[in-house]
């Protein structure tokens, strides 16, 4: 991979590690695979919301908060495996997708934005 790709998607190896330990969930492991799934998956939909929030992709922040509440290992929620086994491919493919699809704003982009709100600030 080379500098570039990770500076325009620094969440793109957490993204791919996640997606790979939710299609892993899929098969018949021990009990503290999953204990490590949330933890993970829990961190890497909290920093995917987090670099979204900074790229001012709120959609983004609402998607992974909502993934980093549902995986959370102190208050964990009960479901029945059927449903995990969903759960588990559906965000494994929205990790897959953002891992691809949100990017860093170009800079020229990113200052026509903050002048924008700059102006409209102003009386």
């Amino acid at each position: 991979m080379n500098k570039d790709l990770l500076e325009k998607r620094p969440h793109l190896i957490p993204s791919l590690i996640a997606t790979a330990m939710l299609l892993g969930a899929l098969a018949d492991l021990p009990y503290g695979y999953y204990q490590l799934l949330r933890f993970v998956v829990c961190g890497v939909a909290g920093y995917v919301a987090y670099t979204a929030y900074n790229w001012q992709k709120m959609w983004a922040v609402w998607l992974f908060g909502f993934i980093a509440v549902l995986f959370n290992p102190v208050i964990p929620i009960h479901l029945s495996r059927e449903i995990w086994q969903v759960v588990d491919v559906v965000c494994a493919l929205m990790f897959l997708a953002m891992a691809f699809l949100l990017k860093k704003p170009s800079e020229s982009l990113q200052q026509k934005e903050e002048s924008e709100t700059a102006n409209n600030k102003t009386p």
